[in-house]
């Protein structure tokens, strides 16, 4: 195993420049299923070497629930071991657990609270208005997923604002964004360095909720102003769950955007720009990190298979 099981704990470094630079310069919808898909596949590779940590370094701990055939001898000269790094990797596995479990409760209990909610309302059709004098507007996902909207935020736009508010709503439940959100959420819980792709994942699908808005309105300079209007009146509070589709998120950048030409359909950025580099190093980043994490747990497995008696 060797060095090989450190690498994926801090190659997630690889991924910061592109966190930025694509949501910068790429289409809001490629950002975001491009630093989802990094995020996830580095978030895993840490989390599984962990566990091979927990196991190469607490091995020969009296007590610890392997098979005492590793403890022999044979397993101790065979794998090389470091208690330090297991007892550190136990705690760091154990946090990991811990925090993607309440991650995944606050994100369900949202959800159910929210349906039940809806229960208890006459609506009807895809749209929800909620009589509240809070000004708020989010998509809930779920079978089928509804439009929750205050009666407050519907009171403060026009009719076109309306319908470009909740073109954008739709664009967050036809896109299945929950599921990207939630994805780079347990990301960043699995291995800290990954935090700062959510802001980014975050910005990129509220971008592509824009641009999906855009299209369905035909006017971007409406789309803004519902998106700015939208933002300077609502006073929900922010969540890491499924209402974080309702952040206003930053923006200016966002009205900017909209105000600008349409983003490009643009797959793999050119190579000779800095976002072709930093997705190159991104790649890179992640490629390393897969195989040595798969050379990692192969080296494991044939060691412990060779040295423990059947």
């Amino acid at each position: 195993m060797g060095v090989f099981v450190y690498l994926p704990l801090v190659l997630p470094l690889t991924a910061l420049p592109i966190a930025r630079l694509a949501e910068q310069h790429l289409h809001p919808r490629s950002a975001a299923r491009l630093l989802a898909t990094i995020a996830v596949i580095l978030a895993s590779c840490s989390t599984l070497c962990l566990g091979l940590l927990v196991v190469v370094g607490t091995a020969q701990l009296p007590g610890n629930p392997l098979p005492d055939g590793w403890s022999d001898d044979e397993v101790r000269k065979a794998v090389p071991h470091d208690r330090f790094a297991g007892k550190t990797a136990i705690a760091a596995l154990t946090a990991v657990a811990v925090a993607c479990a309440s991650s995944v409760w606050r994100h369900c209990r949202f959800r159910s609270r929210a349906h039940r909610t809806l229960a208890g309302l006459s609506t009807t059709g895809q749209v929800a208005v909620l009589p509240d004098g809070v000004p708020y507007a989010y998509a809930l996902p779920g079978s089928p997923g509804r439009i929750m909207v205050s009666s407050a935020m519907l009171d403060s736009l026009t009719a076109a604002e309306q319908r470009a508010l909740l073109a954008h709503e739709r664009a967050h439940l036809a896109g299945r964004h929950h599921r990207l959100l939630l994805a780079v959420q347990l990301a960043g819980c699995a291995n800290p360095l990954l935090r700062p792709l959510r802001a980014a994942i975050t910005y990129s699908t509220e971008r592509w909720a824009d641009e999906e808005a855009a299209v369905d309105t035909g006017d971007r300079r409406l789309t803004a102003r519902a998106v700015g209007k939208a933002a300077i009146i609502s006073h929900r509070a922010a969540t890491e769950t499924v209402a974080a589709f309702a952040a206003a998120g930053p923006v200016p950048r966002r009205v900017a955007a909209l105000l600008g030409p349409v983003p490009p359909e643009q797959g793999w950025p050119p190579v000779h720009t800095p976002t072709g580099i930093a997705a190159f190093v991104a790649a890179v980043g992640t490629a390393l990190s897969t195989l040595s994490s798969l050379n990692a747990a192969f080296a494991l497995f044939v060691a412990l298979e060779a040295a423990t008696p059947l």
